[in-house]
């Protein structure tokens, strides 16, 4: 599998996975208005996995 290819499934797997979950079901505070997306915004995993964004 190349690179890219590989960074690709991966990045497919974080989405899934970050759909399958709301910010309460984590204990996260819900943020104001709807969502784009259904599920986790990366920044909501980031603050769970206790590492940086940037």
């Amino acid at each position: 599998m190349t690179e890219p290819s590989a960074r690709r499934l991966l990045g497919s797997f974080l989405k899934a996975r970050r759909a399958e979950l709301t910010p309460e079901e984590c204990g996260l505070p819900v943020s104001g208005g709807p969502r784009r997306v259904a599920g986790l915004r990366r920044e909501e995993v980031a603050r769970l996995a206790s590492i940086s964004v940037d």
